[in-house]
């Protein structure tokens, strides 16, 4: 485990690669691609969710993987075509590192909807709010890793 002393440097290292990061249009531009693909996606998993929930019965956190697995198509068919079209790789290696991400991302999710469904929040306003604050983390993930040049 590295120490405090040994961590300064890298923290220091990564902002200055965030801040430059924040200067370039194209990334911001990639950001809003990512967000319209996300509200396809989102939309795509609110719908499954409620269905799922309140027509066939299923338990919340079975209905949340199962859209999820819905929705990550989408959203990794239409990101790799449009939003990172520049840095497709290999097919099958994108996809893994994509399902890696969205599989990770899942973890919060799952984490922040059943936090909030335990705090009193309806199901499906807890979902959709979980997604947003897992968003951060997707997008970085795959920026920096998924789709990387």
């Amino acid at each position: 485990m590295a120490r405090a002393s040994e961590l300064t440097p890298r923290l220091s290292a990564l902002a200055v690669r965030a801040r430059i990061g924040a200067r370039r249009p194209g990334n911001w531009v990639q950001l809003l691609k990512f967000c319209l693909v996300g509200a396809s996606g989102y939309a795509v998993n609110l719908g499954i969710y409620a269905v799922l929930v309140h027509a066939a019965g299923v338990h919340f956190l079975l209905a949340a993987i199962a859209s999820f697995a819905v929705a990550v198509t989408n959203n990794y068919a239409w990101n790799r075509l449009w939003t990172f079209r520049r840095e497709r790789g290999h097919l099958v290696l994108q996809g893994a590192r994509f399902l890696t991400v969205s599989t990770v991302a899942l973890g919060a999710n799952l984490a922040a909807l059943a936090a909030l469904v335990a705090l009193g929040i309806p199901k499906v306003p807890a979902q959709a709010a979980a997604i947003v604050l897992v968003t951060p983390l997707s997008f970085l993930g795959n920026k920096l890793w998924s789709f990387r040049p």
